[in-house]
């Protein structure tokens, strides 16, 4: 007895504002009948049970639940009561906390509006559109009930308004793995990038969240006019770290260093004696420079270049003409080939000669046999 009495005495003090406790007894589509051991049931419309837009009260609560509610409204046959405010009192003490810490959470979308996407966070939370991702999102469909990781940018209890950002968590998630690959990252490491972005002097890779440059002239062992010659966007390629800049968080990177030099196992491909085609790339005062491969040049000296005497290779020879060369020495370790255009004159001239004086003895021999007969007819 005593016990109820002090029940009775304390709902005789309730008062607009009181937080009680309920068990739902009932539940109808725009509101819910719970017994908070007050005289007649108090009611929670559907406006009251939830911060966020529900079509019906059963959406979110169900007969036997226990609530947490406060007192909006009081008269001797109607007790109003609110769940939304609790929950409301309760998240703006736990945002405020996470606010301050700058405190990464998790909160699910409960609703895709114009500009942006509405979360629950015990109270209506906002992301606009452009703190959903770090890229541009051109339907938010796909983002109905899908839980994001969140932080909150702005937060003002008078205005009732959160503004939250899922951008925020992934920038900072960026700038952390940036962090890590910087104090791991060494020169002389091979690693694994994808390209990301193709300019006139070279290619961004990307190496695990931050961006190295390969310069053009790091992209082949050939010279490059154009980097998209030999690399596109999204490719997967090997990279070598040539130096590292962590203040400044610049890396440069070498692709040309992965790759087989053209001048590896030269002796396997290129032999003395060999006759070659090349191209003149380069005219010194002492001779000419031929590549018989892309990357690898051979040396024609002056005294190799004609037959007769030559002041400078200028007079016979000029850049871009293609020549045929014969292969004199082959030098791997020292990247040296040796080369002649003169022996292939003279070669060729020995082979024309040789060719004349076939015709001659084979003219000879038909000359016999046409008149011979006919001298025979003479001698008689």
């Amino acid at each position: 007895m005593e016990e109820m009495n002090q029940e009775v005495s304390e709902i005789k003090e309730l008062s607009v504002g009181d937080i009680v406790k309920g068990k739902v007894v009932k539940v109808e589509e725009k509101h819910a009948l719970v017994d908070i051991g007050y005289k007649v049931e108090g009611i929670v419309p559907i406006s009251e049970l939830s911060p966020l837009r529900i079509e019906t009260a059963k959406d979110v609560v169900q007969e036997g639940d226990e609530l947490d509610l406060q007192v909006k409204k009081l008269e001797d046959e109607e007790v109003v009561l609110s769940k939304k405010a609790v929950m409301a009192e309760r998240a703006w003490e736990n945002l405020q906390e996470k606010f301050d810490n700058n405190e990464v959470f998790e909160a699910t979308v409960k609703d895709v509006v114009k500009g942006g996407l509405v979360v629950d966070v015990g109270v209506r939370g906002f992301i606009p559109a452009s703190l959903v991702e770090t890229h541009y999102v051109e339907d938010f469909a796909d983002y109905q009930d899908k839980p994001l990781t969140l932080k909150i940018v702005e937060l003002d209890k008078d205005q009732n308004r959160i503004i939250l950002s899922h951008r925020a968590v992934l920038e900072d998630e960026a700038l952390k793995k940036k962090q890590e690959i910087l104090d791991r990252l060494e020169e002389g490491q091979e690693i694994e990038g994808t390209v990301q972005r193709i300019t006139d002097f070279g290619v961004f890779v990307d190496i695990g969240g931050l961006d190295g440059l390969v310069h053009i002239s790091q992209l082949a062992h050939t010279h490059v006019e154009k980097a998209s010659e030999v690399v596109t966007e999204g490719d997967t390629i090997q990279v070598k770290v040539l130096s590292v800049d962590k203040e400044n968080e610049r890396v440069s990177l070498s692709h040309k260093a992965t790759l087989p030099g053209p001048w590896d196992n030269i002796e396997e491909k290129i032999s003395p004696n060999d006759i070659l085609e090349g191209t003149v790339k380069r005219l010194v005062s002492f001779g000419a420079f031929v590549e018989v491969l892309p990357g690898v040049e051979g040396l024609v000296h002056i005294s190799q270049i004609a037959a007769e005497h030559i002041g400078t290779p200028g007079e016979v020879l000029e850049v871009g003409q293609k020549v045929e060369v014969k292969v004199l020495d082959v030098n791997e370790s020292e990247k040296r080939i040796s080369l002649s255009i003169k022996e292939l004159q003279g070669q060729k001239q020995q082979e024309e000669i040789k060719q004349y004086e076939n015709d001659e003895d084979q003219s000879g021999f038909q000359l016999g046999d046409m008149i011979g007969n006919k001298l025979d007819k003479y001698k008689n």
